[in-house]
Parts: structure tokens; C-alpha cells; sequence
């Protein structure tokens, strides 16, 4: 009977070192703003190569992230298009202040016959045959920091927030908002099907959106108009060392080449 115990306690030990391998073999879930999709999937690979625990991704706009997070979903490293999110998180507590780790900029996509300049945007914004596209704020900071750059607008052209906000289509980022078909991007995909003119977003999107539809144009913000986007990263405060060890990569010289590599500027 010692025998047959110790056997079974034997082969219980094993299930249980298997399970706690499978356990801490186990992906590590990190959230993250969808316009940093190319740049931090790159990140994790080269993080994976490195021997690097595996990492499962999860993309969408910050805000309904965020409120995914809040209602319990399991992630152990937030990577945000803002430092508000992440802040709101660890203002709730459970999770680290966060840390600006990437910057962009704000670009207009617009149509082929469109025919802006940075000395004509806001002029072609306001033109009343112009359809101007926008993510959805408050779940989307893309769309937060658009209406950041009607109030700007308005300080240079008085009344321009109201036509502005009035005007503006919320088609990307809400949580209702149609997704485009697989493999294509959003905002290409947007522009591609004709429901917008001019569509205001990162000018990392833009630059991706091109790639896929080169008929689009890309229109630099002017620097009285330009909305500085600081992207925030903050970790579980009860997350596995992995989940920390991934933040150092992505703060690494290596990750914040991968960054710059897809358009995206230093903290």
C-alpha cells in the first residue's frame, strides 16, 4: 500500500510540475492601442526571439480597452494611444503609473480629389463639401485628439469648433463602429469605400493606409494646428515578472527602434 501511495503521490507531483510549467509557459496578454498593431507585434516577435516569453496581443481603440480591463479581462500590460487611460487604471489601483514610451503626430488622409496643403487644411475642414472623418472620442484618444485640433482651430478662425464638431463623422473606434473586412486596415478601408474626404488620425495610420491604397494623399498638420500624441504603457502591479521584463524590452533600444522604424517619435 506505501508503494501504491507513493506512486500516485509520485505521479500527482508530475501533473502538477506539468501543470505549473504549461502554467508559466502560459502567453502573456498585453492590450494595446490599435495603431500601434505593425510596431508592437514586431516588438513582440524580436522579444520572442530573444527567449522571451510568448505574447498574446490584443488590439482595439484605448478607451473601450480600458473599460475591458475594468470589467476584469486579464491583462497584465497595458500599452495605450494616451497616458490617460492608463492613468484612470492605476488611479483605481492594481496597476503602475504609467510611462510615456512612444510619441505621434496627427495627419490628414485625405481623398485624391482633395487638394489640401498644410497652408489650406483648415480652410478644406471647413469647406462645407467635405466630409471630415474622425475616430470616436472618449474610446478612441484619436478622435480626443481631433477635437483637440478643433480648439486650436477655433483660436486661429473663430467658430471653426462649432462647424467642426458639428461636422465631423465619429466613423472608427466606438464600440459600435463598423469593422472592415479581414486583412484590410481601418482607416484605408474608410477612405477606400468613399465614406469620408478627409480623415483625421496618427500620421503612423496614414502612412499604413497609403501603403494599402495609394491614391490617398497624406496632409502634414500645420504646427499651429498639431496635437501631440504621448502613448502611455502600465503594468498589472500584481503581474508574473515577464509582464515587466516585456515593458524593459519595449522601452529597450531595440524596442524603441521598432517604434521609430514605423513612424512613431521618443518619449
Amino acid at each position: 500500500m506505501k508503494r501504491i501511495a507513493f506512486i500516485f503521490g509520485a505521479a500527482a507531483l508530475a501533473l502538477t510540475g506539468c501543470a505549473m510549467t504549461e502554467q508559466a509557459a502560459a502567453p502573456l496578454p498585453v492590450y494595446a492601442a490599435g495603431s500601434l498593431r505593425e510596431a508592437l507585434t514586431a516588438i513582440a516577435a524580436d522579444y520572442e526571439a530573444r527567449g522571451g516569453q510568448k505574447i498574446a496581443l490584443t488590439f482595439g481603440a484605448s478607451g473601450l480597452l480600458r473599460q475591458r480591463i475594468e470589467q476584469g479581462e486579464g491583462a497584465m500590460v497595458f500599452a495605450s494611444a494616451d497616458t490617460d487611460h492608463p492613468q484612470r487604471l492605476a488611479t483605481r489601483g492594481g496597476w503602475a503609473a504609467p510611462q510615456v514610451f512612444a510619441r505621434n503626430s496627427l495627419c490628414a488622409l485625405t481623398a485624391a480629389h482633395v487638394g489640401a496643403t498644410p497652408e489650406t487644411l483648415l480652410a478644406t475642414l471647413l469647406r462645407p463639401d467635405v466630409r471630415v472623418g474622425t475616430s470616436t472620442p472618449k474610446a478612441d484618444p484619436s478622435g480626443d485628439y481631433a477635437w483637440a485640433l478643433f480648439r486650436k482651430a477655433d483660436a486661429l478662425r473663430t467658430g471653426s469648433y462649432v462647424l467642426l464638431d458639428a461636422k465631423a463623422l465619429k466613423l472608427t473606434g466606438g464600440a459600435d463602429s463598423p469593422k472592415p473586412p479581414a486583412g484590410r486596415g481601418t482607416y484605408a478601408w474608410v477612405m477606400d469605400e468613399g465614406q469620408a474626404d478627409v480623415f483625421l488620425t496618427y500620421c503612423t495610420n496614414a502612412v499604413a493606409s497609403q501603403r494599402e491604397v495609394s491614391r490617398l494623399k497624406i496632409v502634414q498638420v500645420p504646427t499651429e494646428l498639431q496635437v501631440g500624441a504621448a502613448y502611455g504603457l502600465t503594468v498589472r502591479s500584481d503581474a508574473p515578472r515577464a509582464a515587466r521584463d516585456f515593458v524593459a524590452y519595449v522601452l529597450s533600444s531595440q524596442g524603441q527602434a521598432q517604434l521609430q522604424r514605423y513612424g512613431f517619435g521618443r518619449p
